[in-house]
């Protein structure tokens, strides 16, 4: 339900801020982990984003011709180029999946960034209108989503360390590293020490990937939202006096100004997840 009105007319600010930090589920969770409930409107945007990004290389990939290409295969041309320049100078194995990967998470983080900067009422007065409570459109707002994106990575880095040192190998590192001696008494008093210090390192990887991404984007929704509240109780009350068309003025010039800031902050957190992938599973090549 949209925000309700308080006796001078003017929207409920807290109900505001609330309605817009809810997502459309199907329950209410329970405790700090609930496997049950589903946010429709996360999963619907990341599946509807995948198919866009999906369609869009699928089209230039139609279209590509040995010619001289057009500004549309010229952009993916060099987004493709860009990316696998990183990955050459990143990545120290040999894995065809590597570079298909960074292209896929720096695009499609891109796009669930992207969402951000259009306007904070848009889509939900829209799905208001065809009887939906709530709906939030950046995914990358959703822990549930960026946590599932970094456990993926996750879940790869440990299948290539097993993959490429062995079982042995790869727990070898976690108990024979940072400290390490000559003598097999010490090194076996270092080995609870290694476990401890290797494994804070190691399960930390998921966990600094999905908060970075969380806290930058929840932190920039929730900038578009204070400015929307600049107006918001003022109404058509805003036209009729010098202040409130200098609040207009000043909303327009903040959201105009940070629109911009965090198109940045999106393609920059979208390049440093990618970039922060290729990494971890490089070192998931590395020997020791």
């Amino acid at each position: 339900m949209l925000p309700s009105l308080s006796a001078a007319g003017t929207p409920n600010l807290t109900e505001y801020i609330t309605h817009h930090i809810t997502f459309l589920t199907n329950t209410q969770p329970v405790g700090l982990i609930d496997f049950s409930v589903v946010n429709f409107d996360s999963v619907f945007f990341s599946v509807a984003l995948a198919v866009v990004f999906a369609g869009v290389f699928f089209v230039a990939a139609r279209r590509a011709t040995t010619g001289v290409p057009g500004r549309f295969q010229c952009t993916i041309e060099w987004l493709v180029e860009l990316v696998n320049g990183q990955v050459r100078d990143t990545f120290q194995g040999t894995s065809r999946l590597i570079a298909p990967l960074a292209l896929t998470i720096f695009c499609w983080v891109f796009l669930f960034n992207f969402m951000d900067l259009l306007p904070v009422d848009l889509l939900p007065d829209v799905a208001h209108s065809v009887g939906l409570a709530h709906l939030k459109d950046v995914p990358s707002t959703d822990l549930n989503i960026v946590f599932g994106l970094s456990l993926t990575v996750f879940a790869l880095i440990i299948y290539y360390s097993i993959r490429i040192k062995g079982l042995g190998g790869f727990i070898a590192e976690f108990t024979l590293h940072p400290f390490s001696s000559r003598n097999l008494l010490v090194q076996a008093l270092f080995v609870p020490v290694n476990l401890l210090l290797e494994s804070v390192m190691f399960f930390a990887r998921p966990i600094s990937l999905a908060l970075r991404l969380y806290g930058n984007l929840y932190a920039g929704e929730m900038v578009f939202v204070l400015i929307a509240l600049l107006t918001l109780t003022s109404g058509y009350h805003a036209l009729t006096s010098v202040g409130g068309w200098a609040l207009i003025v000043l909303q327009f010039v903040l959201g105009l100004s940070w629109t911009i800031f965090d198109l940045i902050i999106g393609l920059l957190q979208a390049f440093i997840f990618m970039m922060l992938t290729v990494v971890y599973l490089s070192q998931a090549y590395e020997h020791h």
